[in-house]
């Protein structure tokens, strides 16, 4: 009966109070709203950080005593260790050939002959393409194979990951400002339903009534009030991606596409759990300041 009594309590406060309810599932609505516009590109902002990691190459340039055969096996040993996605042996026509697409020139005809050395070209996967990971990994590549040369655009990885970083700040920051205030808005409504039902509430406690018993009815409210806001937020950035961006920008829609998929969801349990922190952390703190 008790469970009953708080389930129909937490539907029915928010009846009571239609006006404060209205306002705070609006303003967590628009807030929800702009945490999932954020979120979206954020998280596209990364998947393209990772795909830049992917492309990052490092050449290993092999001396004249090592064989083809010997270089053929060293590059299988690199490509084994952890970390290194493909490893692949350029022969002097390969990278005479890879001239020939860059520059649109036979260096053979240029030259005379064919300079350019062998080497090793190395990619790695997105989490080990980072100047730290790569400084562990040089080491052993030349342990594999001693007295080589090796380069890596290291100006280029690092702008990466300092945009990455800078990235990571600021969208942490923003969203926590966000889901902050979508905390006080929430516990702010609990608060006022609490305050306008005080007689009654110090009614339950003199009869003997448990602080589950009191507070559960107004987390319900603050738990419908959050899980209402997520699924109207996560159908309004629906119709702003899979319908509007997709008609009037396509090109854009396949990029932040992925995202958004991650993010429909997430907006509501986001809501649902908001929903319930703040209400409960208000509930909490009334109540002890009614104990004292």
């Amino acid at each position: 009966m008790s469970l009953f009594y708080v389930v129909k309590e937490g539907f029915s406060s928010i009846g009571r109070a239609k006006l404060p309810a209205a306002i705070t599932v609006t303003i967590s609505f628009l807030a929800l709203v702009l945490l999932g516009l954020f979120g979206t590109v954020s998280l596209s902002f990364f998947d393209v950080i990772q795909e830049l990691r992917s492309r990052v190459e490092l050449e290993v340039f092999l001396g004249e005593s090592m064989t083809n055969s010997q270089a053929i096996g060293a590059a299988q040993q690199i490509k084994g260790l952890r970390g290194v996605r493909d490893a692949v042996y350029v022969s002097r026509d390969d990278a005479a050939r890879t001239f020939m697409h860059d520059f649109g020139e036979d260096i053979v005809k240029i030259l005379g002959s064919n300079p350019l050395p062998r080497s090793i070209r190395l990619k790695f996967l997105p989490d080990y393409a980072r100047p730290e990971s790569i400084e562990r990994i040089v080491p052993k590549i030349r342990a594999i194979v001693p007295d080589v040369d090796v380069r890596y655009n290291q100006a280029f990885l690092g702008q990466i990951e300092q945009n990455a970083r800078l990235f990571t700040l600021l969208t942490g920051g923003i969203g926590v400002l966000i889901s902050v205030g979508t905390i006080v808005l929430i516990g702010y409504t609990i608060r006022l339903a609490m305050y306008s039902r005080q007689e009654k509430i110090r009614t339950m406690r003199l009869v003997g009534a448990t602080g589950w018993f009191i507070s559960a009815p107004y987390i319900i409210e603050g738990a419908i009030q959050g899980l209402l806001s997520g699924l109207l937020a996560a159908g309004a950035v629906y119709l702003m991606f899979d319908q509007l961006l997709f008609m009037y920008e396509p090109e854009v829609y396949k990029v932040l596409q992925p995202s958004a998929l991650i993010i429909y969801p997430s907006m509501v349990v986001l809501g649902f759990l908001l929903g319930i922190f703040g209400s409960a952390l208000s509930v909490a703190n009334y109540l002890r300041a009614v104990s004292k």
